[in-house]
Order: structure tokens, then C-alpha cells, then sequence
């Protein structure tokens, strides 16, 4: 700051109130003061700052799963937004469904004396969080052993509404391919669950497929076993949009067309052959409620007990789901 001021030809208060946003110093004088600041490579520490007294981080933390997740990324390029509009910047920590390494990236970043927390948690006990000293925002899940705010998706809503609109189309043999027991995918086995209990059918639980992993590969495999089967299912329900791609791969390899509804829409769903119906959520919503929701707890000018914001969720129909149950055994010619 004592290079600036000499190369701006100012008082070291003066730089000091450019900084730091300041009044009382005439705009000539300030852009005397950027100038030699760009022109020196002058750069705040933050970290420094935020450990004097009175002052506070312009950092915020966002912990997620895998940025080549485009369910992760959409949420992360809205909260850095959202952030960079208020003057924040956004650490991100990346794990994925590992308990331990995401208690080690939030200690690490708490360290970094960061102004709040967004996590995308996993299925841990987050009671450690209780100690923190920053408010915290859970994303897409709530977590165990702490009360905090949570912005979410219907879930449940969603999968009723999936399993609902199939029901109408005439189906009765629906099958569910289910991710592992994450929160979300067991939110949306409810909502599967209570469609067909409101219509007066019964889930036949061999249709209901507890996948090992949750990825398009384990999908395809699932889906061949269930199209082969001596009474496949007449329509399926994918609860992530990997799945569902993993879902389309089987069919179009077998050359079978049962109705198809994906949970979460995705890329080119709508220009397949065959579009895709979907039940979609605004996710990029998420990663602003989460951001908005943490500038205001930081701020200290929200002091409401913890909030559970739930987005909702909407059918979009394209083709896929709208097959007649006859359509399941046709096969390619």
C-alpha cells in the first residue's frame, strides 16, 4: 500500500479508503489510486483481513460432489453469481460421497476464516458443524445432527408427479431405477410409492431396482435384465438423469419402447427421436437460494431460526412418457 500511495502521489489513508470502499475521497483522486494499483499488481489479502478486528471475510465456501456432474456445476455457477454480485468471492471444495474427505475440506476452508458455508452433504453426521462459528446453508440434502437452513427439491412431489402421469398413460407394471440410498432418490421412491397407493395399485417390488451404483453403466444393465424378463415393466421411471441415459442406451440396443419419464432434465434430451419427458426442477434456483439465504445469515440481517426452502418441481412432456402400455414389446425391424 506504501508503493501505491507513492505511485498515486496520495497519503496512505487515502489508499486505504480507495480499498476499502471508503468516502470522502474525490473520484480523480481514487482512479489515481486503481491505476497505480493495477499497474503494481496490488493485491488485498483477504484471509489477513478478515482476522483484524472488525472486519470480516469477503469469502464464501461452496462443498459439492464432481464438477463433471452438470447437476453440480449448474449449482455452482449460480451461487458464484449470485456472490460475485454482493462482492464475494466462492472457494469450492470438491468430494464426492466421502464422509471423511468432506470433513477435512470443510475444516480446511473454515480455516481459511471463509464468511459462511454451502454444502451439498453427504449421508455423514454433520454435528461437528455446530462448532463452526459461520452460518451454513445445506444444498439439495438436509443434514443429520445439526439444525441449519436447507434448500431443496420436491423430491417426493417430483416422483409422484412422474409416476402419476404414467399411471394416466395406462400403465400398471412400473418400474423405478434408484441410485444409492441417497436422500433424494429415497425422497422420490416415496412419491413412486404414494402414486401408486392414491390409484389403489400395489408396488410390485421385483420393479423396484436398487441399483449398486449410480451411474448410466449400472442403468443399462438393469434395464436389459428387466426388458428380458418374461412380464417387463410397460413403463420405467429413472430417478437421476444418469440413469436415464443409461436407461435409453438398454432400449435402443434392444429395440424395445416402454414409456420413459427421467428425473432431472438433460442435454439433447429434447432432440433424441423420441424426446424425453422429464420431471425438472429450476437447479440453478438452488445454488442462488443457497448463495442469497448465506449473504443475508452472514450479513447478520437474517436472524430467522433455520429455514427449509423446497423448489418445485414440473412434468415436461416430450414423447417418451407418453407411450401406450402396447408400445413396450414392439421391437427394431
Amino acid at each position: 500500500m506504501i508503493d501505491v500511495a507513492r505511485r498515486a502521489g496520495v497519503g496512505l489513508g487515502t489508499v486505504s479508503r480507495v480499498v476499502n470502499g471508503g468516502h470522502g475521497v474525490r473520484e480523480e483522486t481514487a482512479q489515481r489510486v486503481r491505476t497505480a494499483i493495477d499497474q503494481l499488481g496490488f493485491q488485498r489479502n483477504e484471509v489477513a483481513r478478515a482476522l483484524r478486528p472488525g472486519k470480516k471475510s469477503s469469502s464464501l465456501a461452496l462443498v459439492l460432489g464432481d464438477l463433471t456432474n452438470p447437476f453440480y456445476a449448474t449449482i455452482a455457477k449460480a451461487a458464484l453469481e449470485v456472490a460475485g454480485q454482493s462482492g464475494f468471492a466462492v472457494v469450492l471444495g470438491s468430494v464426492d460421497e466421502d464422509p471423511e474427505g468432506e470433513k477435512r475440506a470443510i475444516r480446511e476452508l473454515v480455516s481459511r476464516q471463509v464468511a459462511g458455508l454451502m454444502i451439498v452433504p453427504d449421508q455423514g453426521d454433520h454435528a461437528f458443524l455446530a462448532g463452526a462459528g459461520v452460518p451454513v446453508v445445506f444444498v439439495d440434502r438436509p443434514a443429520t445432527g445439526i439444525e441449519a437452513d436447507i434448500v431443496m427439491v420436491d423430491n417426493e412431489g417430483g416422483g409422484r408427479l412422474a409416476t402419476e402421469h404414467l399411471l394416466n398413460q395406462g400403465h400398471e407394471r412400473i418400474a423405478i431405477l434408484l441410485a444409492p440410498s441417497y436422500y433424494t432418490t429415497g425422497r422420490r421412491l416415496r412419491g413412486f410409492r404414494r402414486a401408486h397407493r392414491t390409484a389403489g395399485l400395489e408396488v410390485d417390488e421385483s420393479l423396484v431396482v436398487q441399483l449398486p451404483e449410480g451411474n448410466a453403466e449400472s442403468a443399462e444393465k438393469a434395464t436389459r435384465e428387466l426388458m428380458l424378463r418374461p412380464d417387463p415393466p410397460t413403463a420405467i421411471f429413472a430417478s437421476t438423469n444418469f440413469l436415464t441415459e443409461g436407461v435409453l442406451r438398454a432400449l435402443g440396443e434392444l429395440g424395445r419402447e416402454p414409456a420413459v419419464v427421467g428425473f432431472d432434465d438433460f442435454r439433447l434430451a429434447d432432440m433424441l427421436p423420441t424426446p424425453v419427458t422429464v420431471v425438472a426442477s429450476d437447479i440453478a434456483e438452488l445454488g442462488r437460494s443457497a448463495a442469497r439465504l448465506l449473504l443475508d445469515r452472514a450479513a447478520g440481517t437474517d436472524r430467522r431460526p433455520p429455514q427449509r426452502i423446497v423448489l418445485p418441481c414440473a412434468l415436461i412432456q416430450r414423447g417418451s412418457g407418453e407411450r401406450p402400455p402396447s408400445a413396450a414389446k414392439r421391437k427394431a425391424r
